[in-house]
């Protein structure tokens, strides 16, 4: 009971030989994810006290107010969420009364989606703490390597 297994037996630094020189915080991944908690973390704190919305929410409430109408499933996609996502995010938005739900006057089979005043004008004040949390993201880079940095993320998405 109390003896380990052979292949439960700690291994000494050799076993990283193994690895081939890879280092996971080198690698795309683990970078991505790295930025991407930083964001979020800019994101909330930015978002919060004007908002109170996820980044989903924020996403799919800006894609409604731009485009005016939108079906739900148009919406999906153009925000990059699967089905199941989008159904819960304008769930919620309606539930806030931020977004409208509706039949489709030229196809009653479809639901069209439409921003309320008060979607417009919590839209708007979002905009102008996203433009502030896009910054901050963005501060440690010169707007060269920012320009670069959205030009290749563009390409990798």
């Amino acid at each position: 009971m109390g003896r380990a297994e052979p292949e439960d037996e700690a291994v000494g630094p050799e076993s990283g030989a193994v690895l081939d020189g890879y280092v996971v915080e080198d690698q795309v991944g683990f970078l991505l994810r790295r930025a991407h908690q930083r964001h979020a973390a800019l994101f909330q704190d930015g978002i919060a006290g004007a908002a109170e919305l996820t980044p989903t929410q924020f996403t799919a409430l800006i894609k409604t107010v731009e485009l005016g109408r939108v079906t739900q499933n148009q919406l999906g996609r153009l925000t990059a969420m699967d089905p199941a996502t989008i159904q819960g995010v304008v769930r919620r938005l309606i539930l806030r009364g931020l977004v409208r739900r509706m039949p489709d006057p030229m196809d009653r089979r479809t639901a069209v989606l439409t921003p309320t005043a008060a979607g417009i004008a919590l839209g708007a004040r979002a905009v102008a703490c996203a433009r502030r949390i896009t910054e901050a993201t963005l501060r440690p880079l010169d707007p060269a390597e920012q320009r670069a940095l959205l030009a290749l993320l563009r390409k990798l998405g």
